[in-house]
């Protein structure tokens, strides 16, 4: 497995998928560029599912995270993306996706998605 930001989200099979729990990820350090001026947005992210067959493999989470770290993008899209990637590779039963971003300009943004 790679050691460098990639935009591949690995996954292994579930180990209880009879079983209805929930996965939850706090992830404190994502950092995005803002598409309007090119400085570091930072925020915590905090990913939560409930796994059907597929369960998300860490590694390749964080280095997909890492992937975002050059890349303009706006606190909406991206939360909208990392949901949609992550659904796409594990087809959850249920998962939200909450960007929690720092204050910029004195302002802070939270941005909550969810599937379905």
């Amino acid at each position: 497995m790679s050691t460098q930001p990639n935009t591949s989200l690995e996954s292994f099979p579930n180990p209880n998928p009879e079983r209805d729990y929930e996965i939850r990820f706090e992830c404190p350090e994502f950092t995005c560029l803002c598409p309007k001026t090119g400085q570091p947005d930072f925020a915590t992210l905090r990913i939560a599912y409930v796994p059907d067959q597929r369960c998300v493999e860490l590694k390749s989470l964080k280095l997909y995270l890492w992937s975002f770290r050059d890349k303009g993008a706006f606190h909406e899209a991206v939360t909208n993306q990392i949901l949609d990637d992550l659904v796409a590779a594990v087809q959850p039963r249920s998962m939200t996706v909450e960007g929690d971003f720092y204050v910029r300009g004195g302002i802070g943004t939270v941005i909550e998605v969810q599937h379905p």
